[in-house]
């Protein structure tokens, strides 16, 4: 079971209000007594009001419960752009409700992030990077679907001219993996980082060693 899903079951179990051990949910879901312990934990961070400790058991009562959603990838863009723009736009209740409910799906999204870097801090990037990033996601986008060849001017100022290949959401934080003519080699490239995408004449072809399938061989 993916750990989006077990979060959801575990909040369909505990939102009847009665107190349930985390030796039960255990057992139920096919888990360790220890992932129900940091499920409840993810839980707590996320916002959802669990009541309860370890030894004892849990509970929960939300005043609001959603259905699950299944989004596209540019449903969850526009859903950060949005949350991002409340979050450096306004003050007080509404800046701290945007940051709390980008925290909550970032807690369900899935596990299955081949090589994550751990140094990005899903729960805490700042708003404002991750909305500068938003500007290049339709460039990088049209880029991968057109075969377009691509010059991006880093934020140190630095040239690359890639071959963009697939864009990957980390919470918060866009990447694009490229294939790069300048290091010749693969690279992953946060879109918070890019300061300019220029579209280079012609397209760019399948060559063995240059392409998603390689990478991800």
């Amino acid at each position: 079971m993916k750990r989006s899903d077990r979060l959801y079951s575990l909040i369909e179990i505990l939102k009847d209000g009665k107190l349930h051990r985390a030796e039960d949910m255990a057992r139920d879901l096919g888990v360790s007594i220890r992932t129900i312990y940091r499920d409840m934990d993810t839980l707590a961070a996320s916002g959802v009001p669990v009541e309860g400790e370890r030894g004892i058991g849990y509970s929960a009562r939300a005043a609001i419960t959603l259905p699950p959603l299944n989004l596209t990838e540019t449903e969850l863009e526009a859903l950060h752009l949005g949350l991002a723009a409340v979050g450096n736009g306004v003050d007080g209740e509404l800046q701290e409700a945007a940051k709390t409910l980008s925290a909550k799906i970032d807690a369900v999204l899935p596990e299955d992030r081949h090589g994550a870097p751990a140094s990005f801090g899903f729960a805490v990037y700042p708003f404002a990077d991750a909305a500068y990033g938003f500007r290049h996601l339709t460039s990088l986008r049209s880029a991968i679907r057109n075969r377009q060849k691509l010059r991006l001017t880093m934020q140190d100022q630095s040239l690359r001219d890639v071959r963009p290949l697939k864009l990957d959401y980390w919470g918060r934080v866009w990447t694009c993996l490229v294939w790069c003519d300048t290091t010749d080699g693969f690279a992953t490239l946060r879109a918070d980082q890019i300061e300019q995408v220029t579209v280079l004449p012609g397209l760019f072809v399948d060559e063995p060693g240059k392409r998603l399938e390689d990478y991800s061989a």
